[in-house]
């Protein structure tokens, strides 16, 4: 394996082991702050999400991954003077635009909670709106520090902002939930939430805080790098046409997902009540199952599809920048390979194991309430291999300046998932069921248009026994293991532990057999522990 190839398996691993913990941490999360605020409440704590994810990736989406490109492109032709530049420049915009997403949250407020069809949800998009700013300023120091192939300050901000979320969430959903409610036994709902939200804000305020304090020190060493003296300083128009031409592109489809979940956060709700003819309590408290559960535990793993992709962006640019095709199709390959070695085993795994999972980490007020979970997440569970697929092939066209492809590619997925759930939630049979089905239509039509795309301009060769075929094969063979073990052992919290250790151990061995996974995937990582154990030989080395 080349140094290149290391450096981004290298940062894969980095990014990917902190995404499964932050992602872990919230699921864990999940079971204190529903037992303060019931599932209801849940409900009323989830249907702010949609509406915040649509507003930040507005305005951060594209402009932190067209920084890392920029960056990595101009480190590439030895020109860290400009690369500065075109961050400064980014900087200023995100910045604006995440005030101004904060300030229409908190004057649209009323309307908003009157389109997801809950009125508690007023105080909950206050809450969460400073988040916007906070979270966008942030994201232009993480796109430098990535475009510089170092992942480990975006790795420490995010579990620095995972963590200050759980600390400062749960008292203040505690306090929120008392407020003029004199019966121990009732819970103010809406202001639960929003102090479970304000919690959030508070919490990547923390995250901002470190990231500023890691460019301080990286912008000196920074801009004591080499410097192409024939380099052409750009004015500062053409940088800023430069990163929108960039950035709108990947704006529009980063939009298209988080749109999606926006307009179901206001159809689901509305189609289970008005369609599918469930009571208002009764429909909040399924899409609080379905959002506050399935969805956080199918993140966990998707965790690793981001990593992926933030990983993927800068190292095929600077290919791309050096005209290295060699490189560009050794990167994305390892990416194509790494998302169905990580897609494959956690979609079937999740899918067999859904119910002790749920009941090794949940309680549930029935068992009605608990079998619904768990049919959920055995349907969605599977949306995880596609969407990871469709995380890499999006990092690596983004990479070889392809952004539109992505765009139009899930735009076509987004059609169809809105068409099906429409349809479905409101068919009383089906219900809340419509809406995993919507999202494995909606990553299938996805993905395939993707990988024939990454296969023409990434002048990739075929090899389907490398990237699909060989993780498959291990995959069956963890599956039929834990059906065998499912059928010897009796059920409990223990042996849902065991049954996961050993789906693991069965994968891992039976991938290093088959030739699908090699030690020298994980070389990268524990290098560069090693590094930090001994001390860092230069700034960019530990942050």
């Amino acid at each position: 394996m080349s140094d290149k190839q290391k450096s981004i398996v290298g940062g894969m691993t980095v990014l990917g082991i902190t995404g499964l913990i932050c992602k872990l941490v919230a699921v864990l999360y999940r079971i204190p702050l529903a037992w303060l605020i019931g599932e209801q409440g849940l409900g009323t704590f989830q249907l702010v999400f949609p509406t915040y994810n649509l507003l930040l990736t507005l305005s951060s989406a594209g402009l932190p991954v067209a920084i890392s490109r920029m960056v990595s492109y101009s480190l590439a032709k030895d020109d860290p003077r400009n690369a500065h530049r075109f961050f400064r420049s980014a900087l200023s915009i995100l910045t604006l635009l995440g005030a101004l997403g904060t300030l229409l949250m908190i004057v649209f407020n009323p309307f908003l909670s009157e389109r997801v069809g809950d009125p508690e949800t007023r105080a909950g998009f206050i809450a969460i709106a400073p988040a916007l700013v906070i979270v966008c300023t942030m994201s232009a120091f993480r796109g430098f520090m990535q475009g510089q192939q170092n992942m480990f300050p975006t790795a420490i901000s995010q579990l620095i902002e995972q963590v200050g979320k759980v600390i400062i969430s749960l008292p203040l959903a505690y306090l929120g939930s008392r407020v003029g409610m004199a019966d121990p036994s009732q819970i103010n709902i809406g202001f639960a939430a929003a102090g479970a939200l304000l919690g959030n804000s508070i919490g990547e305020a923390f995250a901002l805080f470190y990231m500023t304090l890691v460019y301080r020190k990286n912008r000196r060493v920074f801009l004591r790098l080499p410097q192409q003296e024939e380099a052409e300083t750009m004015g500062q128009g053409e940088m800023l046409r430069k990163l929108l031409a960039l950035a709108i592109p990947i704006t529009l489809a980063a939009c298209i997902v988080p749109l999606a979940a926006f307009i179901d956060s206001g159809m689901v709700v509305n189609q289970l009540i008005s369609s599918a003819g469930f009571a208002r309590d009764e429909a909040r408290a399924m899409y609080g199952r379905y959002s506050g559960y399935v969805i956080n535990l199918i993140n966990v793993p998707t965790a690793l599809a981001q990593a992926i992709s933030m990983s993927l962006v800068p190292a095929v640019s600077a290919g791309v920048a050096r005209r290295d095709w060699r490189t560009v199709r050794r990167q994305s390959h390892t990416g194509l390979r790494m998302a169905f070695l990580i897609g494959l085993p956690c979609s079937l795994g999740m899918s067999m194991l859904a119910r002790p999972i749920l009941t090794l980490i949940y309680s549930f007020p029935s068992r009605e309430a608990l079998a619904q979970t768990a049919e959920l997440l055995s349907i969605s569970s599977f949306t995880i291999v596609l969407f990871t697929v469709v995380q890499a092939t999006s990092g690596i066209l983004q990479g070889l300046r392809k952004q539109r492809i992505p765009m139009y590619t899930l735009l076509l997925g987004v059609g169809f998932k809105i068409l099906i759930n429409y349809n479905l939630i409101g068919m009383r049979e089906i219900n809340i069921y419509g809406a995993p089905m919507g999202s494995l239509v909606c990553y299938g039509v996805s993905m395939l248009p993707n990988l024939y795309y990454v296969h023409k301009y990434a002048r990739l060769p075929y090899d389907p026994m490398g990237i699909f075929i060989k993780p498959l094969l291990a995959t069956a063979g963890m599956g039929g293991a834990i059906y065998l073990l499912q059928k010897a052992l009796p059920s409990s919290r223990l042996v849902t532990l065991v049954l996961i250790l050993a789906g693991v151990i069965v994968y891992g061995g039976l991938a290093i057999l088959l030739g699908a996974m090699t030690a020298a995937d994980l070389k990268p990582f524990t290098r560069r522990l090693g590094k930090r154990r001994r001390g860092p030989t230069n700034p960019n080395a530990h942050e």
